[in-house]
């Protein structure tokens, strides 16, 4: 994924004591620096894109920062040593003391990062966790994760997925994932997991889902939700979303006030002639003979 970041910086009294240093990598730019500020020096920041700041040295005796601009005094707080922004989330900063520091700066491409997730607590979940910011102090591993990317991106000597795979452990260590997996201990569905996901096939305008998007609406990764789908219902989703279209069908069929071809087009047949197939596999009698046999009932 190519990526540009962009991001509105305004500094006053910092500067950089070193060449920076960046690297661009798959939906993502690492950017190193050197810097010292003053005291009173101040610094505004906004990006479209999240971001993950990692300070080499300890700076909350020398650093606040705010999300507001009349923050300080009332709502700023100590600088941590490693923060997530998330995307669109404004950052002011203050010295209160001169100060020199290293920091590495990770600015992420949403779908990059969700891409980097999802298969491990859904899509959903994934966005979710992005839109909550971070900020520790004890930084533990991430540290040492932190200084082998700055040599990739300092002075690349291995692959990119070697760097890339370092930025994914950064977010994985720092990033508030849920402790345990979303999915069912038990390996099946729960019913709620069902029914908010019957609802979403109703809700669409055709009632056509992608494995994906299923498993996105249960906040599961898309392998795990095809397994436990199977061992909850016996069926494949596909196999799944196919049989309650087929139940739409036969709900319009009764009501009758529909004719077959706009049936077809409204849940998601190519044609009249393809709806009939699916029905007739899936039910045994044509729509029509289905019909008349209901009408007689």
């Amino acid at each position: 994924m190519s990526f540009l970041h962009s991001m509105i910086c305004r500094t006053e009294g910092i500067r950089p004591v070193a060449p920076v240093k960046w690297r661009s990598l798959d939906g993502l730019v690492g950017v190193y620096w050197d810097a010292e500020g003053q005291a009173g020096a101040n610094a505004y920041y906004l990006s479209p894109d999240p971001r993950i700041v990692f300070f080499f040295n300890s700076v909350s005796p020398h650093i606040r920062m705010s999300n507001r601009d009349d923050g300080f005094g009332r709502h700023d707080r100590p600088m941590a040593r490693a923060i997530y922004v998330p995307a669109g989330v404004p950052l002011w900063t203050r010295f209160t003391s001169s100060h020199s520091f290293s920091h590495l700066d990770l600015h992420l491409h949403t779908d990059r990062l969700v891409r980097f997730l999802a298969p491990s607590v859904g899509a959903s979940a994934a966005r979710s966790i992005l839109r909550r910011p971070v900020e520790i102090e004890e930084v533990g591993p991430i540290e040492t994760l932190a200084g082998l990317l700055v040599d990739e991106v300092s002075a690349p000597s291995k692959h990119a997925v070697y760097a890339e795979s370092l930025v994914g452990g950064i977010a994985a260590a720092l990033l508030d994932l849920p402790r345990q997996a979303s999915e069912p201990v038990n390996g099946r569905l729960t019913q709620a997991q069902m029914n908010k996901l019957t609802a979403r096939v109703d809700a669409s305008l055709d009632c056509r889902m992608t494995v994906g998007e299923m498993a996105a609406t249960v906040d599961l990764s898309e392998s795990w939700f095809a397994t436990v789908f199977k061992q909850t219902t016996g069926k494949t989703p596909l196999q799944w979303l196919l049989a309650r279209r087929i139940e739409l069908v036969q709900k319009r069929l009764v009501e009758g006030e529909l004719n077959l071809a706009d049936i077809a087009a409204q849940l998601g047949f190519s044609d009249q002639s393809h709806l009939t197939k699916a029905f007739r596999q899936a039910v045994g009698e044509t729509p029509a003979a289905w019909r008349r046999m209901q009408m007689r009932l």
